[in-house]
């Protein structure tokens, strides 16, 4: 199996990656969940529980890959959700 940093062009992480990548991810998940939290966003009770655990299901999910480009475009779509939830929409 192939392994490799960012710049070497191979596919899969390496624990230095995957190390690197942690602080970010945590704090896009909590920073997703506080926006879940804004009275600006139109959900009830539930159905902001709901968006709540399908985004912590998401991040567990994304916890177990392994592919670099993967795990990138993971972020991506992190980022942009929280951009739409700041603005007051829902993804």
């Amino acid at each position: 199996m192939a392994k490799g940093g960012g710049g070497s062009g191979l596919i899969w992480a390496t624990a230095e990656d995957l190390a690197r990548n942690r602080p970010v991810v945590l704090s896009l998940y909590r920073q997703i969940l506080r926006a879940l939290n804004s009275p600006e966003l139109p959900l009830g009770y539930a159905a902001r529980m709901a968006k709540k655990a399908e985004c912590r299901a998401i991040f567990l999910f994304g916890a177990e890959e392994r592919s670099l480009h993967n795990i990138r475009d993971l972020l991506d779509a992190a980022r942009h959700t929280l951009g739409l939830l700041n603005r007051g929409r829902l993804p």
